[in-house]
């Protein structure tokens, strides 16, 4: 008893009067019911600062922030719903220090924090709204709205110095071990410093001059695990018949990758061997020699990657080359938003099976019985699908055939798309 009575005096502003309470609980009952569109609001304006760059064109990482955000504005609404108006306690689980770790393992600072302070304004704006729905009268809106501000900025300060903490104990150990010698060898690599082969190869246990492929192998499931990720490296590597590959932590959830050898990898046999692991995705550069191509190569594993991110595909296993047009087209969003539609019309809506005959017959050369051949379908059922697709383009495909089929390959990256 003695506790219970004297807790509001620990408390960092005055205890709020019961209609305050009844008003910040039903605000909570809002908030963990706010619209989607809404949270997407949030999540864009965690990661829009420029300190944020590194972690927005990284899919990994980016997801897990934005889990993180999502995360801090529900621990807040749900500790309001039941206590409200008390101080809340930060919210320093495993997926937000997880998040952590891995912000530091790719180089990036605790000023990376105030990302969040962002969001924190975006969470404010929503929260004056639902406050101003449930009241018009301006002495019950100054109190709930003094004591909501004083809360979340409460909350979040401790959260952050909960993270901070946790990203400075994580940049101490990263800086002994192999892992972290490792690291650094790959990132002076990867930033051309003038390091020799026989050197960076002594220390990685892994020889440069030689021809390799690189790959980034990745989970966007918020229960990830590194034993997954290094079988999927594995399978990576027996898929192209290769030795153990040069494996590198990039993050709890993502591993740098370089196969050595000439093959090329068989990709059926990879995308077979991963149906076990769900959530695993590997994007892979091309195969190139030495360490021009140690770099090269893991530029573009980075750039397919993002690519894939960038247009929401569900693909689990992709190369550089399945995609290097397709990249180039799409590194403006809008743009390649407004190609799609300006070149396909009605197309761009039509059944999967329209589109896809037609993007097929245009990779086949045009030659009707080949593509029947290779998608298993008649050929006068063919026909008829490739008439209806060419009656829904704007402009005649004879004219068009290069901006269409482009098109189509932009589109079929898409997971909305076939």
């Amino acid at each position: 008893m003695h506790h219970r009575k004297n807790k509001p005096d620990a408390w960092p502003w005055p205890r709020p009067s019961k209609r305050a309470r009844e008003l910040i609980r039903r605000g909570a009952e809002m908030a963990l019911n706010t619209p989607h569109e809404w949270l997407e609001e949030l999540d864009k304006a965690t990661l829009a600062i420029e300190t944020m760059k590194v972690v927005a064109e990284d899919p990994v990482l980016a997801a897990a922030t934005r889990r993180t955000m999502r995360a801090y504005f529900f621990h807040w609404a749900e500790a309001n719903l039941h206590d409200p108006g008390a101080p809340v306690a930060p919210h320093l689980g495993a997926e937000s220090l997880g998040n952590a770790r891995d912000l530091v393992r790719r180089g990036v600072t605790e000023s990376a924090l105030h990302a969040y302070r962002t969001g924190q304004n975006a969470a404010w704006l929503r929260w004056m709204s639902i406050a101003f729905d449930l009241t018009s009268d301006p002495d019950e809106l100054r109190e709930m709205l003094d004591i909501s501000a004083r809360s979340i900025s409460f909350f979040l300060d401790a959260t952050l110095a909960g993270v901070s903490a946790q990203m400075e104990a994580e940049r101490d150990e990263l800086t002994r071990g192999t892992h972290a010698e490792r690291r650094e060898v790959v990132a002076l690599l990867l930033d051309g410093a003038p390091i020799s082969p026989q050197t960076a190869s002594r220390r990685l246990g892994y020889e440069l001059d030689q021809t390799h492929r690189a790959a980034v192998v990745w989970s966007d499931e918020a229960a990830s695990d590194l034993g997954s990720l290094e079988s999927a490296a594995d399978a990576l590597a027996r898929a192209a018949g290769a030795q153990r590959p040069l494996i590198v932590v990039a993050s709890a959830a993502t591993l740098w990758v370089w196969v050595p050898g000439e093959a090329e990898p068989d990709l059926e046999r990879l995308r077979t061997a991963i149906r076990s692991l769900p959530g695993v995705r590997i994007a892979m550069g091309p195969r190139s020699r030495k360490i021009e191509g140690f770099r090269r190569s893991h530029l573009d594993a980075l750039t397919t990657q993002r690519m894939i991110a960038r247009l929401g595909s569900d693909q689990r296993v992709v190369s550089f080359d399945m995609v290097r047009l397709v990249s180039l087209v799409t590194r403006d969003p809008e743009g390649a938003d407004h190609f799609v539609k300006h070149t396909l019309g009605d197309l761009e809506s039509a059944s999967p099976e329209l589109r896809s005959a037609l993007r097929t017959f245009l990779d086949e050369g045009c030659n009707a019985s080949r593509t029947a051949a290779r998608l298993h379908t008649h050929r006068n059922t063919l026909l008829r699908r490739l008439a209806r697709a060419e009656e829904l383009l704007p402009r005649p495909l004879e004219q068009n055939r290069v901006e269409v089929a482009v098109a189509l390959a932009v589109l079929r990256w898409q997971t909305s798309a076939a």
